[in-house]
C-alpha cells in the first residue's frame, strides 16, 4: 500500500502532511497524482517518482499536494483531484504543475488516466482545467496519455505526454526519469545554473530512449511537448539544444519556448525577481522569439527598431532601483 510516508521514506526529506504551505517567494503550486498500480513493481516506481517530486517541491518552497498516497481516504481519488483543481486560484502568474504518475488506458474514444477507482478522462480534465489562465503545466507520463494533448492544449499552457498516439499501451518509464530530471543540475542543458520543465523533458525522454536501446526493445513510448498551443506536440528529437529546428503549424510559434521558462526550482538571477517582473520578463522574451521568427518578412528598419524597443525594456528588468538604463534618442 502507498501511503506519503513510504513514498518519503524512498527518497529522504523532511516529513510534511499531503499539503505544504508555499514559501513567500514561490507561490507556485504543485498537485502529484499516483495512479492505481496494478502490480508491485510499478507501485515501487510510482512511489519512488513521487517521492522525488515531493523532495524537489519542498527545495522549491512550492505549494505541494498528493493525491494517491492516502489510505481511508474520505472521498475517491478522483473527487480529490476535482476539488484540489477547484480550490486552486484561477488568474495570476505563479504557476500551476500537475504531475500524474501512472497508468493509462485508450478505448478509441477517449483516454483516462488510471486512478484508485473511477478514472480520470481527458475530457474530465479539459472540463475542470477550463477556468484556468495562470501558466499551466501537465505531465501525463502514463502510457496511451497522447490523446490527452490535443485536449488540453491552450494559450499559457506546457502539455507533456509520454507517448505520441493512444496506441502506445504498453508501461510507460518517462515518469520515473522525468521525476529523476527535474531537480538535477546535469539537465541544465543551457548552463544558466536552473533546469526548465524542458530541459527536465529532454533530458527524461532522451533516458527513456537509452533505456530501450539498451535493454535491447523496441521502444513503446514516443514523448510529446506542446506549449504553443496548436495540439500538436514536438518530439524530443526535434530540438537542437533548446531550440526546436522544425516549423511549426503556420502562425504557431515552436513549442519549447514556454516551457523553458518554467521551473520548480529557482536559482541565480531568477531568484532576485518578482513573480510579476518574472513574468513581463517571459512574455518580453517570447515576444523577441516571435520577432525573430518574423525578420525574413519584415523591412530591415522596422525589424530592429522593434528588436530594440524589446531588448530596452527587457534590460529595465534587471537594473537596480534607481539605476534604469537610459533610453536612447
Amino acid at each position: 500500500m502507498l501511503t506519503l510516508a513510504s513514498c518519503l521514506a524512498l527518497a529522504p526529506a523532511p516529513a510534511i502532511s499531503s499539503e505544504t504551505p508555499a514559501a513567500a517567494t514561490n507561490a507556485t503550486s504543485v498537485l502529484v497524482v499516483v495512479g492505481a498500480a496494478g502490480e508491485e513493481e510499478f507501485g515501487h516506481t510510482f512511489a519512488e517518482s513521487a517521492a522525488r517530486w515531493v523532495k524537489a517541491c519542498l527545495e522549491a518552497g512550492a505549494k505541494l499536494t498528493t493525491i494517491g498516497l492516502e489510505t481511508n481516504a474520505a472521498a475517491s481519488d478522483l473527487e480529490r483531484l476535482q476539488q484540489a483543481l477547484a480550490s486552486e486560484t484561477k488568474d495570476g502568474v505563479a504557476e500551476l504543475w500537475l504531475v500524474l504518475l501512472g497508468h493509462g488506458t485508450f478505448n478509441g474514444k477517449e483516454a483516462k488516466f488510471n486512478l484508485r477507482g473511477a478514472d480520470v478522462s481527458a475530457t474530465n480534465l479539459a472540463e475542470w482545467l477550463k477556468p484556468f489562465r495562470r501558466p499551466l503545466a501537465v505531465l501525463n507520463t502514463s502510457a496511451a496519455s497522447a490523446p490527452f494533448l490535443a485536449k488540453l492544449s491552450g494559450t499559457n499552457r506546457v502539455i507533456v505526454t509520454a507517448t505520441r498516439s493512444g496506441s502506445e499501451i504498453n508501461y510507460a518509464r518517462l515518469g520515473r526519469f522525468f521525476s529523476e530530471a527535474i531537480a538535477d543540475p546535469e539537465a541544465d542543458l543551457d548552463k544558466d545554473g536552473q533546469t526548465s520543465l524542458l530541459e527536465a523533458f529532454l533530458s527524461a525522454s532522451r533516458r527513456t530512449a537509452e533505456f530501450y536501446s539498451t535493454e535491447g526493445r523496441l521502444a513503446t513510448e514516443h514523448a510529446l511537448l506542446d506549449d504553443n498551443g496548436d495540439g500538436l506536440g514536438t518530439p524530443p528529437d526535434w530540438f537542437r539544444g533548446v531550440r526546436a529546428v522544425k516549423r511549426a503549424k503556420a502562425g504557431a510559434m515552436l513549442d519549447g519556448l514556454r516551457a523553458h521558462q518554467f521551473h520548480l526550482i529557482r536559482r541565480g538571477s531568477d531568484l532576485a525577481l518578482s513573480p510579476a517582473t518574472r513574468a513581463r520578463r517571459d512574455e518580453l522574451e517570447l515576444s523577441i522569439a516571435h520577432l525573430r521568427e518574423l525578420k525574413g518578412s519584415l523591412d530591415e528598419t522596422e525589424y530592429y527598431s522593434r528588436l530594440e524597443t524589446l531588448l530596452l525594456e527587457l534590460a529595465r528588468l534587471y537594473q537596480p532601483p534607481g539605476n534604469a538604463a537610459p533610453v536612447p534618442k
